[in-house]
């Protein structure tokens, strides 16, 4: 495993930047989350349960350990990252990257990925 990949999820998305990965140890970072989730979504969200330990972490702390990316990539295929698949870039995860630019750059990540290799 690459030391930069430590840190980067399955599906591309940068760790070391991630909001919730960050939430614990930022109190804006926190409650900006949870004021989108109650603007956005119409969800409450507890500033305590934003937390994640990131993918290749403790399923048990993950923010969102049902991910369909997570479940597809790590659980069925035994990879480490969608760019390892041989039907990447999928529909699906085109899909999802186009919902927000954040997964947008995710995807990008993983396109550099599959390039280097």
């Amino acid at each position: 495993m690459k030391d930069e990949s430590k840190l980067t999820a399955a599906c591309g998305i940068d760790c070391a930047v991630c909001d919730i990965h960050l939430a614990p140890g930022d109190e804006a970072v926190r409650q900006r989350i949870v004021d989108w989730f109650r603007d956005a979504r119409h969800r409450e969200v507890k500033p305590e349960d934003i937390h994640c330990s990131w993918c290749k972490g403790d399923r048990a702390a993950h923010w969102s350990a049902d991910c369909w990316i997570l479940r597809c990539c790590v659980d069925e295929r035994g990879l480490e990252f969608c760019s390892d698949c041989e039907d990447f870039p999928c529909r699906r995860l085109v899909e999802w990257a186009g919902q927000d630019e954040g997964y947008g750059r995710a995807l990008e990540r993983l396109k550099e990925m599959a390039r280097a290799t």
